[in-house]
C-alpha cells in the first residue's frame, strides 16, 4: 500500500464503541433497508425501460410495415399494366427490364402474388365477381383469375378477383334437402 493510500484511510475503530454507546441501533439494518429499497427500484426503472425498449422496437415495426405495404400498394396497378403487357406479348427489350425491377421491388418488400385458376375460393382472398357452375368441380373453384392478389406474410393487401364455378346441384328443379337441428329432411312427393 503506497503512502498516498495511508493518508486516506479512515479509523473506524471506535464507532462501533460509541455507536454502543449511544443506544442506537446498528447502521446495518438500515443499510440493508435502503439497501433493498434501492435494488427493488433498480429492478423496477429496469424493468420499465425494457418495456420501453419492446414498445418503441415494436411501434417502429409497425410503421416501417404500414410504410412498406403503402408503397406496394401504389405498385399494384403498375404491375397489373406489366401483367397485361406480359400477356399480350409486349414485355420486351428495356420496357421488360423496367418491368422486372418493378417486381422485383416486391420481391424486395416480401410481398407475394396469389390466386391462379383451381383454388379453392375463399372469400377471404378472392373478391367473386362471376358466377357459374359446373360438374368439374366439387367445391366451389376460382376458376377465372381477372386480377391477382398480393400478401405480405399473414396480412392480405390486396384480394385477387376472380369468377367463380359452384358445383351444379344434383338435379334442376328438384328442391334442395333442409337441415334442421342436425338432420335432414328430404322433400319427399306432395300429398294429394
Amino acid at each position: 500500500m503506497s503512502e498516498h493510500e495511508h493518508e486516506h484511510e479512515i479509523d473506524m475503530s471506535g464507532f462501533d464503541e460509541a455507536l454502543a454507546a449511544s443506544g442506537e441501533q446498528p447502521a446495518g439494518d438500515d443499510a440493508t433497508r435502503q439497501l433493498a429499497e434501492r435494488t427493488e427500484d433498480l429492478q423496477r426503472v429496469t424493468a420499465e425501460y425494457a418495456n420501453y425498449r419492446r414498445r418503441v422496437e415494436r411501434d417502429r415495426t409497425v410503421v416501417v410495415d404500414q410504410a412498406a405495404e403503402r408503397f406496394a400498394g401504389q405498385l399494384f396497378p403498375v404491375v397489373d399494366d406489366i401483367e397485361r403487357a406480359r400477356d399480350h406479348g409486349d414485355l420486351t427489350g428495356a420496357f421488360k427490364v423496367v418491368a422486372d425491377r418493378v417486381l422485383g421491388l416486391l420481391d424486395g418488400l416480401g410481398v407475394v402474388r396469389f390466386g391462379v385458376p383451381g383454388d379453392p375460393f375463399d372469400p377471404a382472398l378472392h373478391e367473386a365477381v362471376l358466377s357459374d357452375t359446373s360438374p368439374d368441380v366439387s367445391v366451389p373453384t376460382a376458376t377465372t383469375v381477372l386480377r391477382p392478389g398480393f400478401r405480405r406474410g399473414d396480412r392480405v393487401l390486396r384480394t385477387a378477383m376472380v369468377g367463380v364455378t359452384d358445383p351444379e346441384t344434383p338435379a334442376a328443379g328438384e328442391p334442395a334437402a333442409v337441415v334442421i337441428d342436425g338432420e335432414t329432411d328430404q322433400p319427399g312427393p306432395a300429398a294429394g
